[in-house]
């Protein structure tokens, strides 16, 4: 499929660059049976069913950005996928300066060895020390904002609390499943009491997700894998959920792919632990899902495809239009959408 087919042009002040404050307070833009209308994320509770269920994910945000040196070269590492417990694979700036077994110093007492540079051309990384990574990159890193905030401001202290979702517990992500941004305890316990469940996935978003499509063929374009886990009294919970005739609503793209790699054909969510690549483009059958609840994402973006593939090319087109138009704020930090198919 032609990746021009989800371009459309998006004014540069309509991107968030801070989230809504309090968080709940964004706006919400609802997408149901060919309808579009206008809402906040506090009607959530109105806006769904009793019996429905919400999916989250608790990732939590690690601070994945380095700045090093190897000798007199400045490199800058974004980590994007551990692939063990002192290793993580990295998109390196100025890694045409890196050779296998050269030592990268970070300040702050951290330093890794690089080795096996990967076909799309990130580096391993294995940390020195014995001090758990985590703490590491707590002394040295900083939050890793996507490209469209990070080039307009530099990340700071608020970044901290504001790129993490009150689930956030399993850390491992370097980017935050945005969607989940806007939840908090009291809107929660409005759903609850609504008799809206919800139960808790992992999946931990790579850096992958800022790569643009460059390819002009969807089939061209290489998605990178990220790890996830549904525990199986979850994936238990979801599918009696749905057998009493509630709706699966997926909050994130993220929740939404962890889901639809461990669905079977017939539309049960298997519990799942391991790696999934999943590419969903208009065409694909969802299976374990009835609804999304996600931000507005890029032009060209495999996100958009994603939501393009739920409700239609045309229909994605014209909710973003009527988006742009009404001031919707757009992308990590901005508003968001409730994606209710046929």
């Amino acid at each position: 499929m032609r990746v021009d087919l989800f371009d459309f042009a998006l004014p540069s002040g309509r991107i968030a660059l801070r989230p809504a404050s309090p968080r709940d307070s964004a706006r919400l833009l609802k997408v149901e049976h060919g309808a579009i209308s206008d809402h906040g994320v506090r009607d959530l509770p109105a806006l769904l069913r009793a019996g429905d269920v919400l999916i989250f994910n608790d990732t939590r945000v690690i601070p994945a950005q380095l700045e090093g040196r190897r000798g007199a070269a400045s490199i800058g590492a974004t980590l994007h996928k551990r692939e063990g417990p002192r290793a993580w694979r990295a998109f390196v700036r100025n890694a045409r300066r890196l050779g296998e077994g050269d030592r990268i110093d970070f300040g702050a007492g951290v330093a890794a060895v690089a080795s096996a540079k990967a076909q799309d051309g990130s580096v391993l990384l294995s940390f020195e020390g014995d001090e758990p990574v985590g703490t590491l990159l707590e002394r040295a890193g900083r939050m890793p904002l996507p490209p469209y905030i990070a080039g307009r401001r530099p990340a700071d202290a608020r970044d901290r609390a504001d790129y993490q979702t009150m689930f956030a517990a399993r850390e491992g992500a370097v980017a935050a499943p945005t969607a989940a941004l806007h939840f908090t305890p009291g809107l929660m316990a409005a759903l609850a009491d609504a008799g809206i469940g919800h139960e808790i996935v992992t999946l931990h978003v790579g850096a992958g997700t800022f790569l643009p499509v460059k390819a002009d063929d969807t089939e061209g374009h290489f998605m990178h894998a990220e790890w996830g886990r549904i525990a199986p009294d979850v994936a238990a919970g979801l599918n009696r959920a749905r057998e009493a005739g509630g709706r699966l609503i997926a909050v994130g793209t993220t929740s939404l792919r962890l889901l639809e790699s461990a669905a079977d054909e017939a539309g049960r969510v298997q519990s799942f632990e391991g790696d999934t690549a999943i590419f969903i483009t208009p065409g694909y059958r969802f299976r374990a899902i009835d609804g999304l609840v996600t931000n507005f994402h890029l032009p060209r973006s495999t996100l958009f495809m994603l939501v393009s593939a739920l409700m239609g090319v045309e229909m994605m087109r014209a909710a973003y239009a009527h988006a742009i138009r009404e001031g919707y704020r757009f992308y990590s930090y901005g508003d968001a959408s409730l994606l209710l198919p046929e």
